[in-house]
């Protein structure tokens, strides 16, 4: 039996009247590409904020990697091994697509406050290794010419891939995908896939949410469904296209 690599039970979350969450959990196993979908205002989002710590549960236990975590903060959650990117793009604007896989790179970086004021030979070795992977991951994403380019400069669908490159900067043990392909072409789409594969065949394990159902069925090894914020639906893509609740959860919303 494969690694579990994150494993979550009971998830429950309120914003005042409304039950946003209900009992909600789900089990990722190493290298598995493993989808979140439902309906718009299913709970989706909720649920993937909760778990990269952005919004505290009321209820639930979390393990990742066998371990533990309370996903209290997002900067503990990174440090826990959980790497994210977001719905809306969220980079630094000004610095270049090379600075900003770097300051994702620091989460991991030992040399501290003091090596950074007074510049130590292990800060400068420490930067010049950041930078180093930090190059070579652009180039695993694609997009490695526009290294000193800002990011603000690049392409919507250059600027998703940065972030991914940003995300896997941390060396996760899980990188959280929030609606990748939202605004992307028919083109770009396929960019992305491509990409998202080869992450997975490189060993690396994978959440997605994505409103794309064709995306999510073609890429993913298991899905949940999530519909007003309850677990309706939980397996393999072909047998959730089956499932009743699937089905009338989605044509109940006007189809996607």
């Amino acid at each position: 039996m494969s690694e579990t690599i994150l494993k979550v039970q009971g998830v429950s979350k309120r914003f005042g009247g409304l039950q946003a969450l209900s009992d909600v959990g789900i089990e990722i196993r190493k290298g598995q590409v493993y989808g979140l979908i439902g309906p718009n205002g299913a709970g989706k989002t909720t649920f993937f904020n909760v778990i990269t710590g952005l919004y505290i549960p009321d209820a639930g236990t979390f393990e990742l990697g066998g371990e533990p975590y309370k996903p209290s903060a997002v900067h503990l959650v990174a440090k826990a091994g959980i790497a994210r990117t977001f719905q809306n793009i969220r980079l630094f604007a000004e610095m270049t697509a090379l600075e900003n896989v770097m300051v994702g790179r620091h989460v991991r970086t030992k040399s501290g406050l003091g090596g950074a004021v007074f510049r130590t030979a292990r800060f400068k070795r420490e930067e010049a290794e950041i930078a180093a992977r930090a190059k070579e991951l652009l180039d695993y994403v694609g997009i490695g010419k526009y290294a000193e380019y800002k990011a603000r400069t690049l392409s919507y669908g250059d600027q998703r891939r940065l972030e991914i490159a940003r995300a896997l900067a941390t060396d996760p043990k899980l990188i959280a995908l929030d609606e990748p392909a939202a605004g992307m072409n028919a083109t770009e789409k396929v960019v992305l896939r491509e990409l998202i594969d080869r992450i997975r065949r490189d060993g690396r394990t994978i959440l997605l949410i994505e409103h794309d159902v064709k995306l999510v069925m073609g890429l993913c090894d298991r899905v949940t469904v999530l519909d007003y914020g309850k677990q309706i639906a939980e397996g393999t893509p072909a047998d959730v296209q089956k499932n009743e609740k699937v089905i009338e959860a989605y044509l109940g919303a006007g189809g996607h």
